[in-house]
């Protein structure tokens, strides 16, 4: 048998606890075993008429927390999605320096993208585990997406803003180096997108590039472009968060 003959109930509760657990940093191994095991247990459960919490014992909320704390943390994950984001954020000045320019990089760029890809990972993690222990409406599930864009993003716009604001050493790569890293850069890009199955990470950097880039062939001030850039940034990966929940739900 499999969950497809189990209840709406049971399947969002399997498909819940998945996530949840996956967000609190389990080894992917031990969640399949944990959620197969609970899965069949849930079958014959509702076989003989019972619910999900006649089988935890608890609401879904406390069984997820318990099970979770039950669990070892797996590092080796949580150091390779760090690695991915932190990749992904220097891949924005990368495609961006392509387009303007010879790669540079900061101290105070180095430094601020390694603070905000913490936040990010800590933000995104915190966001996954409380929708799913959580009964919540589409409306504030995509409130709390949005959010998870808006952050980081404007975490970016800050940055970008010091870094216009106050000097500190530059690392310069130069025409060849810039092109290096620029390929090699855009093979990760590819390759992300096709290990996590989603563009996410490619239409963030589109969004974050682009717009200005675009509207500086246009007779707009620099104040002007920046606004617009903005704008445009914003409302173009909320609209991609939210259609990407709606096509999930």
């Amino acid at each position: 048998m499999n969950q497809f003959e189990l209840s709406k109930r049971s399947q969002s509760f399997i498909e819940d606890l998945r996530v949840y657990l996956f967000s609190s940093g389990k080894k992917e191994e031990e969640i399949d075993e944990i959620v197969t095991e609970l899965e069949d247990h849930l079958i014959e459960a509702e076989k003989r008429g019972k619910s999900t919490e006649d089988i935890v014992g608890k609401t879904p909320k406390t069984y997820m927390q318990q099970l979770s704390n039950e669990m070892k943390l797996d590092y080796k994950t949580w150091i390779k999605y760090f690695a991915i984001i932190v990749t992904g954020a220097f891949s924005i000045t990368i495609i961006d320096d392509i387009l303007n320019g010879p790669l540079t990089f900061s101290l105070l760029e180095i430094g601020g993208y390694l603070a905000i890809s913490i936040v990010f990972i800590f933000l995104t993690f915190g966001i996954f585990k409380f929708v799913s222990s959580r009964t919540l409406s589409y409306a504030t599930q995509g409130l709390l997406f949005f959010l998870l864009a808006i952050v980081p993003l404007g975490l970016f716009v800050g940055l970008e803003f010091a870094t216009r604001a106050i000097t500190s050493p530059v690392i310069a790569f130069g025409h060849t180096g810039t092109w290096i890293v620029g390929i090699l850069t855009i093979i990760f890009l590819v390759g992300v997108s096709i290990w996590s199955k989603t563009l996410i990470l490619p239409v963030v950097v589109v969004f974050l590039t682009l717009p200005e880039y675009l509207l500086g062939f246009t007779n707009m001030n620099e104040e002007a472009i920046l606004i617009w850039g903005t704008i445009i940034t914003f409302s173009g990966i909320g609209a991609y968060l939210l259609l990407s929940l709606k096509h999930i739900k």
